[in-house]
């Protein structure tokens, strides 16, 4: 086979890994922020707690299905 062929075999199969690569990883992080959202609700109450809030169980789980609901809607 000539050069020029096997450059091009190479950059094809580079491309191609390229490709697979970046699809493979970003499907193993959205599985990743999925399982293990960035914030949870001991989070939330303490981040309420510092702006002088007192967080109740009722508007902690409200704000956490908001979250969860905006997640789901970017999908």
């Amino acid at each position: 086979m000539s050069t020029g062929i096997w450059i091009l075999i190479v950059i094809v199969a580079l491309l191609a890994g390229l490709a697979l690569g970046f699809f493979a990883a970003r499907r193993y992080m959205e599985k990743y922020i999925r399982e293990n959202p960035p914030i949870n609700e001991d989070q939330l109450r303490m981040m309420m707690m510092q702006m002088g809030q007192r967080p109740s169980e009722k508007k902690l789980r409200q704000m956490m299905n908001s979250m969860k609901q905006q997640q789901s809607e970017k999908r």
